[in-house]
């Protein structure tokens, strides 16, 4: 939004703060010169302890801008609401040519004097700091985003090959389990059937002897 005056555009006429504990906060204006004359101007605000403002006093040449940085200081404390009662208000002043901004005084920008000064208040506003994505639970469908999706068809991907892989696992070991069991059957066999042979031998050699 901006605020479009005879002398000066300025923009925007909400000084916007992402507001954040313990920490400075700055927020910045464009004025831009509509005349062919230099323009002067001067920034107050309602609480200058809380705010430094840099140029708070300037010349803007003709069809030229000019940026202003307002700097909030680091605050202990969150606001009600979020909501702020600051305000600010730019006075700007048609100025003689080559006028230095060193020259500029609290006297010209006197209406009382004669001067014609036009005004602007500004509003300030916080912001509160955009949040992270909160991350969707496993199994929950509502909300869940393409990303989110992707991801847990992968995680069914995975499950679906692990549970196949522990599957053929599992049939191989059932397969050697058998192939070894068998084995052991097979083995158990031949040593019955090797003790019987060696018995029979034994027999008969002692039937032998004693004939």
């Amino acid at each position: 939004m901006m605020s479009t005056g005879d002398l000066l555009n300025i923009e925007p006429v909400e000084l916007k703060f992402t507001f954040e504990l313990k920490k400075q906060i700055s927020s910045s204006l464009q004025l831009s010169n509509k005349t062919d004359t230099y323009v002067a101007f001067k920034v107050k605000t309602t609480n200058p302890k809380k705010y430094c403002v840099r140029p708070n006093t300037g010349v803007v040449l003709p069809r030229s801008t000019c940026d202003v940085i307002v700097t909030m200081q680091a605050q202990k404390e969150s606001p009600p609401d979020m909501q702020c009662k600051d305000k600010f208000l730019l006075q700007s002043v048609r100025v003689n040519d080559g006028v230095d901004p060193k020259e500029i005084t609290a006297e010209m920008f006197n209406k009382e004097a004669g001067h014609v000064v036009e005004e602007c208040k500004l509003r300030v506003v916080y912001v509160a700091p955009t949040q992270p994505p909160s991350p969707v639970p496993e199994g929950s469908e509502e909300g869940s985003s393409p990303r989110g999706s992707a991801s847990e068809n992968g995680a069914d991907s995975a499950t679906t090959m692990r549970a196949f892989t522990e599957q053929n696992e599992s049939a191989e070991a059932k397969a050697l389990m058998s192939r070894l069991t068998e084995e052991k059957n097979n083995a158990i066999q031949q040593n019955n059937k090797l003790r019987q042979e060696l018995a029979a031998l034994f027999l008969g050699h002692n039937f032998s002897s004693i004939i």
